[in-house]
């Protein structure tokens, strides 16, 4: 056999075994890699919603879709006005925490982190102002018997206590 004959037995060879290795990893590793009951905790939010304050007032929709492997929830949130945002969920296995980003078209960022308490999924997280002002910010997530859902944001004011910033409760299109 010759030497050119050799080498390109030898590439094609190692490109199947790279193959079959990148095969064996997406089909087997990340399929698995969600399903444990940490990563389906905030699975209760999942669905197209309608959203409203509790005085019946409609306040949005939004979508909430999983993505990746089912690792990442998606969320898109809009209102009647045109405020628009998403935020990107996930379960962060090797600090056992769940981390939300959101980003919406009025320039805002908010990362938030936590987990399930008392059956509700609370985030947790701080902004910071261009004048250096920290806000603080607490957004719990209560599925109820109805099926519905309730996010109940607080932030914290100048003086640092706790305020209402919304209160919303989400029910199935």
């Amino acid at each position: 056999m010759s030497n050119s004959i050799f080498h390109q037995k030898n590439r094609i060879v190692t490109a199947s075994v790279f193959i079959t290795c990148v095969f064996m990893f997406t089909s087997t590793s990340l399929t698995a890699a969600c399903d444990s009951p940490e990563h389906r905790a905030f699975d209760f939010w999942l669905g197209d919603w309608d959203v409203k304050t509790p005085d019946g007032k409609v306040a949005g929709s939004n979508s909430i879709t999983k993505h990746y492997n089912d690792c990442v929830l998606r969320e898109q949130y809009k209102t009647p006005k045109g405020f628009s945002g998403e935020s990107f969920n996930t379960y962060d296995v090797g600090r056992k925490v769940w981390h939300q980003t959101w980003i919406d078209n009025a320039n805002s960022l908010l990362l938030l982190e936590g987990g399930i308490r008392d059956g509700s999924m609370v985030l947790e997280g701080k902004t910071t102002s261009t004048d250096a002002k920290v806000t603080l910010h607490r957004i719990t997530f209560t599925p109820n018997d109805d099926g519905s859902v309730r996010q109940f944001w607080q932030s914290t004011n100048a003086k640092g206590e706790w305020e209402t910033a919304f209160d919303g409760i989400y029910t199935r299109k």
